[in-house]
């Protein structure tokens, strides 16, 4: 038989139940009336779960129990009457705690004899030597896991480890199968105990300057009454010189008197003074008979934080701009604060991220239509557009080698709180990466051209009737096939002459055959005077209208046409969609209604709002998963839109600029928005990327001297020694030549005691930390805003008010927690709070919150704390960044807890 065992701490299981499966459960066949499925449950694979019309001759066979001999010889472990296994005496070196310890116990000491007054001799209970105590240190929380052990002849199983010293219950689990499928379990529980314990109870770690009481439950498990001494004592772990006076731990010795069966607690006060690192404790008691012993560390963190505050720099257009870092400007009024460094950086073409963006357009994983049209349409917009200029080829083989195609998560770590590697985004970042390191692709005429005239020749094969279906053998689908024309549409319209439009013009009658069928449906119906507009009708009139020249409506269904041309005139406001009502205009203008189509971009341009920074924008931004409302496609079309219709350059460079400032803050996620966006951007040609003149900045009116720019974006970055960095420079000024946006930002790192701390209220996102206390009333249980001193054992809930006037991909918040307070929540995990979800985590000195989208708007989060020591220390600042673009940050201030 082979063995699978397992040894844990058995407190591990308040946090998550651990388990090994059922007996019957292990292996099982299913003969049901349906089909059979072998299932390996142990493995936890099951691909028919329940058992349906199971036979009576169905059976398990299994193995219920190893035999006792097994029992009481596994790993010195003995079988007692109460089912409770308890470690065997061995002899172990002395330096394996509780094991050896559990030895000693029950051994008399002898004592001294002394004589009274009268002559008679009376025992006298020897002074408990502390020195001589000897502590445990091995408190790990397993034992083992033996995945691969075999039994021998007669079913003996012989497992051999070193045993943590932690005073507990562990839980036992084995789980055994034959080669013939037989299976059987174990599980027993052992207890790791001693006459007397002593168990400290440290906080996870501590601050400089914070005040705080060190509890050690001292327990008499004898039936008894004990009087002895405990003493706790602090040491350097390098050096082993004590530490006890800087931390004014002076009196460490204590005498305690502890009646049978129970257990008392002592504290001592600390005062962690500045300058220590991490100093090891060690707890020890003994009484006449019994002693016992824990020792550890415990790091100890300065209590000035490293704090990082930017204020992110942009320009649109020719001209100049100010900005101010004012808690810089003002940095010599605290006599706290330290410079650690400043970092500027500018990306004088910010267009360039774009064309970045065109090795996402290479492959879709599926072979529905849509989607191998989609791959038709992305490889044709990329190759058009990488090719239409040398210099795009040019700039693509200067960045080879160089940092500009490293993902934008993986680049400026070291101005991140938090390591890529730490975060839930680590497969994205390389993902981004690789693809961007695909740039080669792009000019490999040989691949492109395989890879449109495969799509196309994909798409040929699965038309049937002069339709598409969603996927091959399936039913023609109009919508499939009305959505495909229009991309072979738009690419016919931006002059990519590579792809034939033959499949799209042998869709069209049938297209033309479906508009006529729901207008006949309509008149049956007699409801033509209704308001009979939708999405669809909008999107078929926008995509026929790219072959009107060439291809003019049918005379049969040129009623059809003109009905729903007269809907869009009379119902286009009711249809809330702006994507829709975009196709509308750009229909009625190229069917010969300019007016009409003007009126509706009027209407569209009224509803916009217009920013210096963030561009043309609508404030009801749209978000679902209906093509119709992808933000970043209908941002595409109003620039088609607005260039088309209007005539108006000024909305399309706006639209355009909030198109870019999306890509500073997040990542465009599918291909074909990557697409849209990059057709949006450049086109009527590639304006934007002409330029090459670097945007000027000056920090407190001293001109930064680029050391290197990158090609193409103009991307340069200036940093200074914190002995360089001046109040002065906490004032920018930028100076850009000639149109487009340029943006960046300023990066101030310094250190400062935590007191001082003020909120950074100078950046896009805000946070806002607040701290409560829950209390039962009589109404039921309510939370108050601490003003007073705590008590150990309170619940203390955090709340953080997190304000962005932006959307955000990948932000990270962490919150500090104070020395005196453990999480109530250890389990880390994906959340849904107010429309948001985000994965939190709990580590030992904060909380940790990764976002992967942060829409626009305002978020509250809560989470709870546990009072459990006493002290005076700091809950620490609440901390966020978008780590996309790490110039979007921001930070609270902390706030000083008493506990009592």
């Amino acid at each position: 038989a082979e063995l699978a065992a397992t040894l844990y701490d058995a407190s591990l299981d308040q946090f998550y139940p651990h388990g090994f499966p059922s007996l019957r459960g292990l292996f099982a066949r299913d003969r049901t009336s349906l089909y059979a499925v072998f299932v390996n449950r142990a493995l936890g694979f099951s691909t028919f779960g329940r058992r349906w019309n199971v036979p009576p001759s169905f059976a398990v066979r299994s193995y219920p129990r190893f035999p006792e001999a097994v029992w009481r010889s596994l790993a010195g472990f003995e079988y007692l009457e109460e089912d409770i296994l308890m470690m065997r005496a061995a002899p172990v070196p002395a330096d394996q705690g509780a094991v050896a310890e559990e030895m000693a116990v029950g051994e008399e000491k002898a004592a001294p004899v002394d004589e009274d007054a009268a002559g008679e001799k009376k025992t006298k209970a020897a002074a408990p030597d502390l020195a001589a105590v000897q502590a445990r240190k091995n408190l790990n929380e397993t034992a083992f896991f033996f995945p691969h052990l075999l039994a021998d002849r007669d079913g003996s199983v012989s497992l051999e480890f070193a045993m943590p010293e932690a005073l507990t219950a562990w839980r036992f689990l084995g789980l055994a199968h034959t080669r013939d499928l037989a299976s059987g379990a174990l599980e027993a529980t052992a207890v790791t105990q001693k006459d007397l314990m002593v168990q400290p109870n440290p906080p996870r770690f501590l601050r400089e300057g914070d005040v705080l009481e060190f509890s050690v439950k001292v327990t008499n498990m004898t039936s008894a009454d004990i009087q002895g001494a405990v003493r706790l004592t602090f040491t350097d772990p390098a050096t082993e010189k004590a530490r006890d006076a800087e931390l004014g731990n002076r009196d460490n010795k204590k005498d305690f008197s502890i009646p049978a069966k129970q257990s008392r607690s002592l504290s001592w006060r600390l005062q962690v003074p500045e300058g220590l690192e991490v100093v090891a404790f060690k707890a020890v008691a003994a009484t006449d008979k019994h002693s016992d012993g824990e020792e550890g560390w415990l790091p100890i963190l300065s209590r000035r934080l490293f704090v990082q505050e930017s204020v992110p720099l942009w320009i649109s257009g020719q001209g100049q701009k100010t900005f101010s870092l004012d808690k810089l400007a003002g940095s010599d009024g605290s006599r706290t604060l330290v410079h650690q460094g400043l970092t500027l950086q500018m990306t004088s073409n910010p267009a360039w991220y774009a064309v970045q963006a065109l090795p996402y357009l290479m492959e879709f994983p599926y072979e529905c239509s849509e989607q191998v049209f989609n791959r038709l349409y992305a490889n044709s917009l990329a190759r058009h557009i990488a090719l239409s200029d040398p210099k795009i080829r040019r700039v693509f083989e200067l960045w080879k080698g160089t940092s500009a195609l490293d993902s934008n998560l993986e680049k400026n770590e070291d101005l991140k709180s938090v390591l890529l590697q730490e975060s839930p985004w680590v497969r994205e970042a390389q993902s981004e990466s690789q693809a961007k390191k695909r740039v080669g692709l792009l000019f490999d005429d040989n691949r492109l051209e395989a890879e449109i005239k495969s799509a196309y020749r994909k798409l040929e094969d699965m038309m049937e009737r002069g339709a598409w279906p969603w996927f091959p053998g399936g039913r023609p689908d109009r919508y499939i096939s009305l959505y495909i024309v229009t991309g072979f549409g738009r690419l016919k319209n931006m002059g990519v002459a590579t792809v034939p439009q033959d499949l799209a013009l042998t869709a069209l009658p049938g297209l033309d055959a479906w508009a006529l069928e729901n207008y006949q449906d309509l008149v049956r119906r007699k409801v033509l005077d209704r308001n009979n507009l939708g999405t669809t009708a909008a999107l078929y009139l926008y995509g026929r209208s790219f072959f009107l020249k060439d291809n003019p409506i049918p005379e049969e269904a040129r009623k059809a046409v003109d009905y729903y041309l007269d809907q869009a005139k009379a119902h286009w406001l009711k249809l809330g969609y702006r994507q829709s009502q975009g196709h509308l205009a750009l229909a009625l203008n190229r069917f010969g209604f300019p007016a009409e189509a003007q009126k509706i971009m009027r209407s569209l341009k009224e509803r916009s709002l217009a920013d210096e920074e963030m561009g043309r924008y609508w404030a009801e931004q749209e978000f679902s998963w209906w093509w119709y409302l992808a933000p970043i496609e209908t941002q595409a079309l109003m620039i088609e839109a607005f260039d088309e219709v209007m005539n108006d350059a000024a909305a399309v460079e706006e639209c355009k600029v909030w198109l870019l400032k999306q890509k500073q803050t997040r990542d465009w996620k599918t291909t074909k928005a990557t697409a849209d966006a990059v057709y949006g951007l450049l086109r009527r040609g590639a304006d934007l990327l002409a330029s090459e003149a670097l945007v000027e900045v000056r920090l407190g009116g001293d001109k930064v001297e680029p050391e290197k720019a990158e090609a193409g974006t103009g991307y340069y970055e200036k940093r200074y020694a914190g002995a360089e960095v001046k109040p002065s420079m906490g004032r920018v000024t930028v100076v850009k030549s000639d149109k487009g946006i340029a943006w960046g930002g300023l990066h101030w790192r310094y250190l400062e005691d935590i007191a001082a701390v003020t909120p950074h209220a100078q950046n896009p996102l805000k946070l806002k930390k607040a701290v409560f206390v829950r209390r039962s009333t009589k109404k039921g249980p309510v939370i108050e805003p601490v003003s007073g001193p705590l008590e150990v054992g309170d619940a203390v809930v955090v709340r953080i008010e997190l304000r962005s006037d932006r959307d955000m991909e990948y932000v990270h918040m962490r919150d500090h927690r104070g020395s005196g307070l453990e999480p109530v929540n250890v389990l880390s995990g994906y959340k849904h709070q107010d429309g948001l979800w985000y994965y939190e985590a709990t580590r030992d000195t904060a909380t940790h919150f990764f976002i992967d989208f942060l829409p626009k708007g305002t978020y509250v989060f809560e989470y709870s704390l546990k009072v459990v020591h006493r002290g005076t220390y700091h809950n620490g600042l609440a901390h966020i960044e978008c780590m996309y673009a790490p110039e979007f940050n921001g930070h609270s201030e902390s706030m000083k807890l008493e506990a009592k």
